[in-house]
């Protein structure tokens, strides 16, 4: 029986759903952190279940032609990138097959995945960061832990925000801003995000209080300010509940706009504090881009966007559909749906606050159907609910945009067990140097 605390020289067999290696010991399989596929490695037993165990990377005696070495001084302990150490080539080969092996296994086939979309330049991508803050430091939590781990830089997220975040904090400090204990629930500031535009350069900072009160707010502001000319909005946030949700659900506007703007593919969208859209501006277009030419639409279609937040891709699409219905949860996120529809002058969209599993049931009862479905749930995917409508309904097409491809395989297999045929299937790098992936799949009527 393999013990915790024990060494052992191991060859690194296989690559698992999270870029960790995987190894053999006596047949017991074990997955160690910052290996690679074909390594060998000398490697100490952290967590030995029955089955399986959890092993440190301790040395690599042999190491991949497929390894470089991180940008990130912190990156192996730092939980936001967990590939760094891999060729970019490599990412998005990892991820490739991630896909086509998931959708396998839920399915029973291999549907045709094509090749990921990756990015020319797979660095500084992000055009948002949440920062926790704890103990009078700023960084970000240690995989799967909350332990703090301060960087200087992070290469994954737009170099100007992340150094604002830093520079803000040292403001909030010296005017001795209490920092938030999860163990204790004191402490007032428990997150800093920051926001920009990535094609209007306009910037969005987010103190995340836990409490109404926030002293020498004025001040702060100003401070900040007068480092950052360029920023449109700074949004005191309140979130006094315990858990892990960052963000609370009341906002007050400390400076500036409760919005900035953004460009994508010509269109301009006002994205508020608590809205959705997505980190990578880049690949985002080609995302949408891709379920645009997946839809097919001539204009004679009545469209669903689920889950729209903002109405990106109802008002990308809506040039190519006769009318498009949005639904979202966030009261703010429908707001400034409708109010990017009003600056892009697009009349035929609707969009309505809700839960898409309670809506869609609800106006398809009223006799209200779509021709193509658009859906880019969360990473829980769809709910059952929502499902069994889109059966019913019996929508010509719909478009899956997922972030999650368990939950995608899940939901595949309900829609291919009832009536829809699987006709392409397109990973998009979105999140480059991580183990995320998106993807962008078009199924049709049988």
């Amino acid at each position: 029986m393999i013990q915790k605390n024990e060494e052992f020289e191991v060859d690194i067999l296989d690559m698992g759903f999270e870029g960790e290696g995987i190894a053999k010991i006596n047949g017991y399989t074990t997955f160690i952190k910052g290996a690679l596929k074909g390594e060998k490695a000398r490697i100490k037993m952290l967590k030995a279940n029955k089955d399986y165990g959890f092993a440190k990377l301790l040395e690599v005696v042999e190491p991949s032609e497929k390894r470089e070495t991180p940008r990130c001084e912190v990156f192996s302990r730092c939980g936001g990138c967990n590939l760094q150490h891999m060729k970019y080539e490599e990412q998005m080969t990892l991820k490739t097959n991630l896909v086509r092996n998931t959708l396998k296994k839920s399915l029973g086939y291999e549907p045709l995945v094509e090749d990921i979309i990756g990015m020319v330049i797979p660095y500084n991508y992000r055009n948002k960061a949440q920062y926790p803050v704890s103990n009078g430091k700023i960084g970000f939590y240690a995989g799967r832990t909350h332990s703090l781990i301060e960087n200087e830089r992070c290469y994954i997220q737009n170099t100007l925000t992340d150094r604002l975040a830093k520079d803000a904090f040292k403001v909030t400090q010296k005017y001795e801003i209490s920092t938030y204990n999860e163990k204790t629930g004191e402490g007032l500031l428990r997150h800093i995000i920051t926001r920009v535009g990535v094609n209007t350069n306009e910037i969005m900072l987010t103190f995340v209080t836990n409490g109404e009160e926030f002293p020498h707010a004025k001040e702060i502001v100003e401070e900040i300010v007068d480092m950052y000319p360029t920023i449109k909005s700074i949004v005191q946030n309140v979130n006094k509940e315990n858990g892990n949700v960052i963000l609370g659900k009341v906002c007050k506007t400390l400076y500036g706009n409760d919005y900035i703007e953004d460009e994508l593919e010509g269109y301009r969208f006002k994205i508020s504090a608590l809205s959705f859209y997505q980190v990578n501006p880049l690949q985002t277009a080609v995302l949408y881009n891709t379920a645009k030419e997946f839809a097919a639409l001539t204009g004679e279609e009545n469209v669903f966007d689920l889950y729209c937040g903002i109405g990106t891709i109802s008002i990308f699409v809506a040039d190519q559909a006769k009318n498009v219905f949005g639904v979202e949860i966030v009261p703010e996120a429908i707001e400034n749906a409708k109010e990017n529809a009003r600056i892009n002058n697009v009349e035929n969209v609707d969009f309505i606050c809700g839960k898409a599993e309670e809506v869609i049931p609800e106006k398809y009862k009223e006799g209200k159907k779509a021709d193509v479905v658009f859906v880019d749930p969360p990473r829980k995917g769809c709910d059952m609910k929502l499902l069994e409508t889109l059966k019913e309904m019996q929508a010509k097409k719909i478009v899956y945009i997922s972030c999650n491809p368990a939950t995608l395989a899940r939901d595949l297999k309900y829609l291919t067990d009832n009536g829809y045929e699987i006709k392409r299937v397109q990973p998009v790098d979105m999140f480059p140097q991580t183990s995320h992936v998106e993807s962008v799949v078009l199924l049709e009527k049988i």
